[in-house]
C-alpha cells in the first residue's frame, strides 16, 4: 500500500472509520464507479419520525455528495455519475434535496429497495459492479449484498447488526460518525481520497475554475426524476405530492 492510501488509512481510523475492504483493494472498485445511490432515514439525518421532524439533511453531507460527484467526474474523464436516492417512506425533503441537488432519481415508499435497484440498472444500463451505495439499517441489505461498493453508516445501538454487517463482508467501510453526525461527509470524503484526487476537487471548487464550471453545468443540467412502487409492485415514475 503506498504512503497516500496509508495516509488515508490512518487518518480515518483514527476517527474511528473501520475499512472491511482495504483501502488499496476499495480504491481498484472504485474505478468502476458510474452511480452513487443513498439511502434518506438513518444515512442523512438520525432517522426520526414524527413529532415535527421531517428527516432532514445537513448543508455538510449535500456539500459531501457535490464534492464526491465532482470527483468521480472527474475520475471517470467527466462522465457525470448517476446519483440517486432510494427510501422506504414518502419523504417530502429527500425530494426536495434531490431536485436541488439535480439528481437523476429518487424512489420513494419502495420497502423492497431490491426493485428499485434493478430498475435503475435496467435504466441506467449499469452493471452491479458499477454502484456505489451509502446505507443504514435491514431494508438496505438487498442492495449491499449486490453492488460493487457498501459504506455502512454506523449507528452504535445496532451492536448485533453491525457485528452481522461485518461478519457477512456486507460493507467496505463502516463510518466512524453516524447520520445526525455527518457520516455522510465523512464517508464522502474517505472516497475522494481513494480517488486520489481529494486536493484537486477542492483547490478546483475553491477557484472556482473552468473545470468545476463545466462540472457544475454538467450536473445542473440534469433532472431529477421520481418513482415509486405500484399495486402490482411494478415500479412507475411518479412525482409525489
Amino acid at each position: 500500500m503506498d504512503n497516500s492510501l496509508e495516509h488515508t488509512q490512518h487518518i480515518f481510523e483514527s476517527k474511528g472509520g473501520v475499512f472491511i475492504t482495504p483501502p488499496f483493494v476499495l480504491a481498484q472498485k472504485l474505478k468502476n464507479i458510474k452511480a452513487i445511490l443513498f439511502d434518506w432515514d438513518g444515512v442523512f439525518n438520525e432517522g426520526n419520525k414524527g413529532g415535527g421532524n421531517h428527516s432532514g439533511f445537513s448543508e455538510i453531507d449535500s456539500m459531501g455528495t457535490n464534492m464526491l460527484r465532482f470527483s468521480t467526474w472527474l475520475k471517470q474523464q467527466k462522465s457525470m455519475p448517476i446519483s440517486a436516492i432510494v427510501t422506504g417512506a414518502n419523504n417530502e425533503v429527500s425530494l426536495d434535496f434531490a431536485a436541488r441537488e439535480h439528481f437523476d432519481k429518487v424512489y420513494f415508499g419502495v420497502a423492497d429497495k431490491k426493485l428499485a435497484l434493478k430498475h435503475l440498472m435496467e435504466d441506467c444500463g449499469l452493471k452491479k459492479e458499477e454502484i456505489a451505495f451509502f446505507y443504514d439499517d435491514i431494508l438496505d441489505l438487498s442492495i449491499a449484498k449486490e453492488v460493487g461498493v457498501r459504506i455502512f453508516v454506523r449507528s452504535d445501538a445496532k451492536v448485533a447488526f453491525s457485528e452481522y454487517v461485518q461478519h457477512n463482508q456486507l460493507t467496505d467501510y463502516i463510518t466512524a460518525f453516524s447520520g445526525d453526525q455527518h457520516g455522510v461527509r465523512e464517508a464522502c470524503e474517505m472516497l475522494m481520497e481513494l480517488n486520489f484526487n481529494y486536493v484537486e476537487c477542492i483547490e478546483e471548487r475553491v477557484a472556482f475554475s473552468d473545470t468545476y464550471t463545466q462540472f457544475l453545468e454538467d450536473r445542473n443540467n440534469r433532472f431529477t426524476v421520481y418513482y415509486t412502487k405500484n399495486n402490482d409492485g411494478q415500479i412507475i415514475e411518479h412525482y409525489a405530492s
